[in-house]
């Protein structure tokens, strides 16, 4: 177990004037975060043992939102076009996603899963949630449902203060699926 004095008392170790509270937030998310990237290559390797784990988040993505343009991905992700195009073309070597003309625009083509990659990334989205479940099992279901909301609420003023007017950016859709994260398609925090 970590110690971080979440509950904002003073550190004698702290300099005057710290706003403690937001010390305690910062040492919470940095052990979150840190968990979570050490968390998104597992879930990675459980979906394909050669899956990066930079590419997780684009499997909840087209998982959550269906198909996508690449250029679309790009800008939710906040990635180049030459890094999603390279996590695509790793992904449809896997066999986990296919791109298919865009029905609306000839020119475009979307990407979507494969049955395998749906099949796979269910079965690891599932294991999840069964795992959160059992972390938190102590935790009322009103706890858990604040948590979400919080965390949604925050995701969505970070959206906001970073201008993410890019269809899709800030639909965040309170299931803790998101998928913004800095530009890091793969956040284990993401799923």
């Amino acid at each position: 177990m970590h110690n971080t004095q979440a509950d904002g008392m003073a550190g004698t170790d702290e300099p005057s004037g710290v706003d403690q509270v937001f010390l305690s937030l910062e040492r919470e998310l940095a052990v979150f975060l840190r968990r979570a990237r050490a968390t998104s290559g597992e879930l990675a390797r459980a979906v394909h043992p050669e899956l990066e784990s930079a590419a997780y988040g684009l499997l909840v993505r087209l998982a959550d939102a269906g198909r996508q343009r690449a250029t679309d991905l790009a800008g939710y992700f906040g990635v180049g076009k030459a890094t999603m195009s390279r996590q695509l073309r790793a992904l449809e070597d896997l066999g986990l996603i296919a791109r298919e003309p865009d029905p609306a625009d000839g020119r475009a083509v979307l990407v979507r899963l494969t049955d395998e990659g749906h099949d796979r990334f269910s079965c690891v989205r599932n294991s999840r949630r069964a795992q959160y479940a059992r972390q938190l099992a102590s935790w009322d279901r009103r706890e858990v449902a604040e948590l979400a909301r919080l965390l949604h609420r925050l995701n969505g003023e970070q959206d906001a203060e970073e201008g993410c007017g890019t269809p899709g950016k800030g639909e965040r859709a309170g299931k803790g699926d998101g998928g913004g994260d800095g530009g890091n398609t793969g956040s284990a925090a993401n799923d």
